[in-house]
């Protein structure tokens, strides 16, 4: 029985798309797929859609996610290598640049004691950060827009893709930071960086759920709502760290 691509649209009686390639047995994101196969298999694979996908998330972010995690997945780049890839390319140009890659969260606070202790906690463990932080933001996700009827995994996913772009706009900017050699205009290019990443997530989850049937003003707000209490919540998860650090240390 033919079948549709879910990619291109195109009937499909065989494994594989004849149009575009793609496996014609695509299934909802679960956490069995998550594990068993993504995971496992996925991990260190090298895909072509590597520039493709950093192109989609620059040009049109949450629709391209969205397209992405209901099938159409032949162009795109595995979220898994991809954000592990994203890191390591952060961690790499934070060692050859005088501004490290983490200090892009110096926006939360004016506190130079702060900034200084939270880049002392997180360079030991930079990668387990930022991905510590996705669960959190599928949880709000998942409660902030049920109306997507999306699962746990789903919104796991959507939010790794979500990360991966703030990482390409704080790499970006410490590259530029790197060439300019701008030691005197750090402070603002932090500032700047701070307001791109809080744009591009109420751009993201504002594109993303456009699809579902809320009204752009309760779409607006839900998605800088959601921005709003995950930052607080780096805030307050970072501040704990540091006390708890303190604390061990004073003992």
């Amino acid at each position: 029985m033919a079948k549709q691509c879910l990619n291109c649209n195109q009937s499909v009686d065989s494994n594989f798309c004849p149009h575009c390639g793609q496996n014609a047995a695509i299934q909802r994101f679960s956490l069995k797929q998550f594990f068993l196969n993504d995971l496992v298999n996925n991990l260190l694979n090298i895909d072509k859609g590597f520039f493709y996908t950093i192109k989609e998330l620059i040009t049109r972010p949450g629709h391209s996610i969205r397209e992405y995690i209901e099938g159409k997945r032949v162009n795109h780049f595995n979220y898994l290598t991809f954000v592990i890839l994203i890191i390591t390319i952060g961690h790499i140009v934070g060692n050859i640049s005088e501004i490290k890659l983490i200090d892009t969260t110096y926006y939360f606070s004016k506190d130079k004691d702060l900034i200084t202790d939270f880049d002392r906690i997180t360079s030991a463990f930079p990668k387990l950060f930022i991905l510590i932080r996705i669960p959190f933001l599928a949880l709000f996700t998942l409660l902030f827009f049920k109306k997507s009827k999306k699962n746990f995994t789903e919104h796991l996913i959507l939010n790794v893709y979500k990360v991966c772009g703030e990482l390409i706009i704080a790499i970006t900017f410490t590259l530029i930071a790197i060439v300019i050699r701008a030691n005197q205009s750090i402070d603002f290019i932090f500032t700047v960086v701070g307001i791109l990443t809080f744009v591009f997530s109420v751009w993201y989850y504002f594109q993303f759920f456009s699809a579902f049937g809320y009204s752009k003003l309760s779409l607006l707000i839900r998605s800088v709502l959601t921005t709003i209490i995950i930052f607080l919540i780096v805030v307050t998860l970072t501040t704990f760290l540091i006390g708890m650090e303190e604390g061990f240390n004073d003992r």
